[in-house]
Order: C-alpha cells, then structure tokens, then sequence
C-alpha cells in the first residue's frame, strides 16, 4: 500500500512530466523518450555526432539517444530542408546511415532501422564479449552511456554502483576508442563524483562537466564528457 508521502510525489512527478517541455518536443519530433534532448544539447555543444562515425550506445533503451545518432548519421543523404535531429524520415529505411550505430540494454528495445541492438547487461564478460565480435577489429569514434543503476538512496552503495559502471565504460572506450574519440556517461553528483572526475582525467587529455538544459535542475545527474585518450603508462 501507497502512502500519502508516496502518493503526492507520485502526483508532482505526473504534474512535472505531463508539463515538461522536452516531454511535448520529444512527442512533437517523434523521440522515444525526453533524454534525446540531453545528448542533442550537449553535441549542439560539443559537436561530437559526426557523418562516417562508428558509435556505441551503451544502456540504449528505450532507443532516444540511438534515434539521434541515427538521424544526425543521416545528414548527408537527406534533402537540405530536412533537419535530421527534429525529423521522423531520416529513421526511414530507406534513408541509409552513413557510419555504424552499435547499441546494447539489459531491457529490450524497439528496432531502429541502421542501428544494430543487442540485448545483454554490460557488467557481464559474455556480453562484453559479443559486442567486442561486433566491431571485429574496427575503434569506435563515439561511446555514449545513459546508464544508471538502480539507487537505493544509501549514498556509498549508489555511489559504488555508479563507480563500477564508470570503471566499465572507461575500460571499454580505453581498449576500443580510436586515439581521437569521445566518452560521455551519465554520473551523479555527491559520493564518489570527485573519483569519477579523477578516473577520466586519468584516461583522457580533455575532461568536462556537462549538464544539458533538458537534465532537471533538481536532479543529481550530469554527464561527464572525455575526449582524446592519453597514451597508457610505460609498464
């Protein structure tokens, strides 16, 4: 049984979602979900979504941040008056991805047409497995990851838990990341971000915050942007 606290935060959340801007953009534009203007405002930024790219999606469901890469893959075959992040037809599949769009969920997704989707949990050596097979030898540009545990609200045991999915996407983008390309994962503020800031910096030559105008000002989240991996250290 609910109780009272429960059901007025159920009830603001409602409020908030029915009401939220980028919930009705995400609508009007044919995304899955509002997320897709987080990753869209920050490549407005940072100009990471490039025609020709091989891109990873890590976490991908229920597919926003793949429909953008998608889209923005697009560009080149599309006629000039189409935009690609706002528009259905360049998903069309007849409207061919110029690069590669490789995305992975514990949850299953619906297909997008050009993006190749398994599903697997990430932390699991099998799976990392299969998705190593996929690129057969080829870096990857881009690695993006919206991934987040599940919170307990115990502050350490989230915090350990987003650590380890750091570690992981780190780990991954290290190995396969041409010298040149990008990781962006979602993180939290508060435990354990100072170690997370510290994990990047360790990996790449340029680290930044970023916190998209479509991520809630209330909210914890961020998202930690690494690019140009640093030479490993002599063994």
């Amino acid at each position: 049984m609910y109780s009272s606290r429960s059901k007025k935060v159920n009830k603001a959340w409602l409020h908030d979602h029915i009401n939220d801007p980028y919930v009705k953009l995400a609508q009007r534009h044919h995304y899955r979900a509002r997320a897709a203007f987080k990753l869209i405002g920050i490549d407005e930024q940072d100009h990471l979504i490039r025609p020709g790219m091989t891109v990873v999606d890590l976490g991908s469901a229920p597919g926003s941040w793949s429909q953008v890469v998608r889209r923005r893959l697009a560009a080149p075959n599309l006629a000039p008056d189409v935009r690609v992040a706002d528009d259905l037809r360049s998903e069309a599949p007849q409207i061919p991805v110029q690069g590669r769009v490789i995305a992975l969920d514990m949850l299953p997704m619906d297909p997008i047409p050009g993006v190749e989707y398994f599903q697997g949990d990430f932390r699991e050596q099998a799976v990392l497995d299969q998705l190593e097979s996929l690129l057969q030898g080829q870096k990857v540009d881009l690695v993006l990851s919206d991934m987040a545990p599940n919170l307990s609200g115990v502050g350490v045991a989230d915090a350990a838990r987003m650590q380890d999915l750091a570690e992981l996407s780190v780990d991954f983008a290290s190995r396969w990341l041409k010298p040149e390309g990008a990781l962006l994962i979602k993180v939290f503020h508060g435990s354990g971000y100072s170690q997370l800031v510290r994990l990047f910096k360790d990996h790449f030559a340029v680290v930044q915050p970023r916190k998209p105008k479509a991520s809630r000002d209330r909210s914890a989240e961020t998202y930690l942007l690494g690019r140009r991996l640093k030479a490993p250290a002599a063994g």
